[in-house]
């Protein structure tokens, strides 16, 4: 019977939410565009805004010997853009240092 009454309590919704840091600053999809012949580009978006991207660009361009630069997209804000596909070792970056939960970074593209 105590279990039933259990069942009464109000409960939030995002209670959950609130533990997990990673989910609170919601999912990091890296994507790939088809630019002309062979080139690409990777994107990266939301990336917490508490993190420079411009040291994250900077970084990545030393350790992956590629170019980038942010941009300020209209719908999803600020935008890192890098040459190549770069989509796995960005990936693994993030996830290596902290910046975002594995779990809560997403891959799209061919």
């Amino acid at each position: 019977m105590a279990n039933i009454q259990n069942l009464n309590r109000p409960r939030d919704a995002f209670e959950q939410l609130d533990d997990d840091e990673g989910s609170r600053q919601g999912f990091c999809h890296i994507r790939i565009q088809q630019r002309t012949g062979r080139k690409t580009i990777t994107t990266v978006q939301g990336i917490a805004p508490e993190y420079d991207l411009k040291k994250i660009v900077r970084h990545l361009k030393k350790v992956y010997n590629c170019n980038g630069t942010i941009v300020e997209h209209p719908e999803y804000g600020e935008v890192m853009q890098l040459t190549g596909d770069q989509r796995q070792q960005i990936k693994e970056f993030l996830c290596k240092v902290g910046i975002v939960k594995e779990e809560n970074c997403k891959v799209h593209g061919f």
